[in-house]
């Protein structure tokens, strides 16, 4: 059985992030991305992580995850299917060795965070891990409210900033998230 991974704060729900943070404070962060291998939370196949410090990428890790079911039902999507990912580690020691980026970080950020919160709450209950008690920035809401952008998809608003991208590549995702939070502050944004 895993242990339960220690983030500063567990015990509880760590305080919502600050919505008139002054725009001059650069925040340290983690931006996520989860790829799934079917239509089960606890299905992640693949995670990137993107630890951003005083407003630059400061770390970036990508791993493959090998879910708790061999059915594959958005390779579509990703392009991975179990032949990719049946001899890597489970969910729990992916995370376990990658928690670590999160010490000292504010928040996590993803774009559409409900999805990624729940992949990440699923996937750490299935592990018998408990989740990092860390508020979520969602950057698809964060591109709504600062600059109007329509339609809110992750390629749409990296094109309209102008952000590399290799969509559902859970690395480049992570990155392009933690670049759009990184383009607000840059521009004197609250989040």
């Amino acid at each position: 059985m895993s242990q339960a991974i220690r983030h500063p704060g567990a015990g509880g729900r760590a305080p919502a992030v600050r919505r008139r943070r002054a725009a001059s404070v650069a925040p340290t962060f983690v931006a996520l991305d989860f790829e799934t291998a079917d239509s089960g939370r606890d299905s992640a196949c693949a995670l990137g992580l993107v630890r951003v410090e005083a407003g630059r990428v400061t770390r970036r890790e990508q791993r493959l995850i090998r879910p708790p079911r061999k059915r594959f039902q958005f390779s579509w999507v990703h392009g991975l299917d179990w032949e990719d990912v049946e001899h890597e580690p489970p969910f729990g020691e992916v995370w376990t060795e990658l928690a670590p980026l999160l010490e000292g970080a504010e928040f996590l950020a993803a774009h559409n965070a409900s999805f990624d919160r729940s992949v990440l709450e699923a996937s750490c209950a299935a592990a018998h891990l408990t989740p990092p008690p860390l508020p979520f920035e969602c950057t698809m809401r964060l591109a709504r409210r600062l600059w109007q952008i329509r339609p809110t998809r992750l390629p749409n608003v990296c094109t309209k900033l102008g952000i590399p991208l290799r969509h559902h590549d859970a690395g480049s995702d992570a990155e392009a998230c933690a670049r759009i939070l990184i383009a607000a502050l840059r521009e004197g944004h609250a989040l």
